[in-house]
């Protein structure tokens, strides 16, 4: 997968978890994570690169948040435009 993109999961019409899909190589999987504020989890590969980013609780993050997030992991933050769902939800 060469884009990024959000997915969303909902419950009973609620937002109930989010994942945000990172570029990554076929059979890329999760060696470990790394825990950040408001239920961000992201989901790093044995030689150290982030492939995802788990979003625990949709409704305590926001796009200011998350991006805050990607900065701190050494990724490019995502356009408002593209975590608008995550704002929706």
């Amino acid at each position: 997968m060469t884009s990024s993109y959000l997915q969303i999961t909902y419950r009973n019409g609620r937002a109930f978890a989010a994942y945000l899909y990172l570029p990554r190589r076929s059979g890329d999987k999760s060696h470990r994570t790394r825990v950040f504020p408001r239920g961000l989890v992201a989901d790093i590969t044995k030689d150290g690169r982030v492939i995802g980013i788990e979003i625990i609780t949709p409704s305590l993050v926001t796009p200011s948040s998350l991006n805050k997030t990607l900065r701190a992991l050494g990724l490019e933050p995502m356009k408002r435009e593209h975590l608008a769902p995550l704002t929706a939800a």
